[in-house]
């Protein structure tokens, strides 16, 4: 259904402040839909929650699924609002999505987490959330000196003191936030270090990784299938920031099961296993056809060993950091399709399964190296026409993460 097709559909509109751009729609094949647009203010969330109630009361979400979709196209406003809608699509089970002419921005970003906690953590096959095109960006949020004079106009020191207490109230919100849904503390961190008039857009596939978003329309990227082997080896591993490639090469199918073979062999050798793969193993390397290979190769994979699935093109990858082998990886790729591969990492310790896993729905994204763009943010000149079409005149709130008062670019 469409945007402008009304046919069996509920319309609810809400109060021309806060929440004017909701409209909510239901059919019989697809979940409910909301939509938020314009300045997040005080009063939202609890217009939210007493819509996600009806909602909830009216259409209970089924098993697995979540109750509702909601869109958001915002440039932000009261940091704690933004806070409270996340927490409400949170344990409402909401899946928030931007579409790709939208702009999300600060508090309506913080909303985008909660809703995204939703659609990552689901056991139905979610949608990516984020279209290629839309803009998302985070930044610190900012007193309104305004109107913390208008309380404490006569007392300079308790003006200093109550400003102190609200920053230090809204970064203990943010930490508590991101702990809740999941996100590291570098997270927080990063966006308190930053200038208040400062974005920080979601551009990059690190980025969408660590946020746990997922890009929309994201074709495989233009490199050799050995770079790309290289992106998932370094994608897989759990370290925190990518090492360089020292060694990737091709290998054949039959090179890799025989080797494989070998290192579950010494494991197990290591480990006195016993039983009848182990016995199988004591004897595959006097089989003499590729068929016996191949059939023990996928017993074992049938049997929860960390082994490949041959899909297409393998390679295997090691790693260094400071000349130092690291890591290796095998990795095969499937040559038609980029959410299609397999890969498993080799240790001091044997064979073991990635440490990092990718999006179930999106998978690609291992291909791309963590610094690859996947969604470009606005030139200056277009962030300019956003924030003077849709800001307007609104002042913030006395902890906002919306437009810098008095300042026409709140980007940097």
């Amino acid at each position: 259904m469409t945007a402008g097709d009304l046919s069996a559909a509920t319309i609810v509109s809400l109060t021309p402040s806060g929440l004017q751009g909701y409209f909510l729609r239901t059919d019989a094949q697809e979940r409910p839909r909301l939509r938020l647009t314009g300045m997040i203010e005080a009063g939202d969330a609890e217009k939210l929650r007493d819509l996600l109630v009806k909602l909830q009361a009216s259409s209970p979400a089924k098993p697995g699924m979540p109750l509702a979709t909601i869109e958001l196209s915002s440039l932000g406003g009261t940091l704690s609002e933004g806070v409270r809608i996340g927490e409400l699509l949170r344990s409402f089970r909401v899946v928030a999505v931007v579409r790709k002419q939208d702009v999300c921005l600060s508090a309506c970003a913080l909303a985008l987490l909660g809703g995204n906690t939703v659609r990552a953590a689901a056991a139905y096959p979610a949608d990516c959330n984020v279209e290629i095109g839309s803009k998302i960006a985070f930044h610190n949020f900012f007193l309104d000196h305004s109107a913390l004079r208008g309380v404490t106009a006569d007392d300079p020191v308790a003006s200093r003191l109550q400003g102190f207490a609200d920053a230090r109230g809204g970064a203990a919100m943010l930490i508590r936030y991101a702990a809740d849904i999941g996100l590291p503390p570098a997270f927080v961190a990063n966006l308190m270090a930053r200038p208040v008039e400062e974005f920080q857009y979601v551009e990059t596939i690190g980025e969408f990784l660590a946020l746990n978003l997922c890009p929309v329309g994201l074709e495989r990227p233009a490199l050799p299938m050995s770079h790309q082997a290289v992106n998932v080896c370094n994608n897989s591993l759990a370290m925190p920031a990518p090492l360089s490639a020292f060694i990737v090469g091709p290998i054949t199918a039959p090179e890799v099961r025989r080797y494989m073979l070998e290192r579950v062999q010494d494991g197990m050798n290591a480990a006195k296993t016993k039983g009848r793969l182990a016995d199988q193993l004591a004897s595959w390397s006097v089989m003499r056809t590729k068929e016996e290979v191949d059939k023990l190769y996928e017993d074992l994979r049938a049997a929860g060993v960390a082994l490949p699935e041959l899909v297409g093109p393998t390679f295997e990858v090691s790693l260094n950091q400071a000349g130092r082998v690291r890591a290796a990886c095998y990795v095969s790729l499937s040559a038609t399709d980029p959410d299609r591969y397999e890969v498993v990492l080799q240790g001091e310790r044997g064979l073991a399964e990635a440490v990092r896993k990718p999006p179930a729905n999106a998978r690609r994204m291992f291909l791309f190296d963590r610094l690859a763009v996947a969604n470009q943010r606005p030139s200056s000149d277009l962030r300019d026409v956003i924030l003077q079409d849709k800001a307007g005149d609104r002042q913030g709130a006395p902890l906002s993460s919306g437009v810098v008062p008095g300042r026409a670019d709140a980007g940097d």
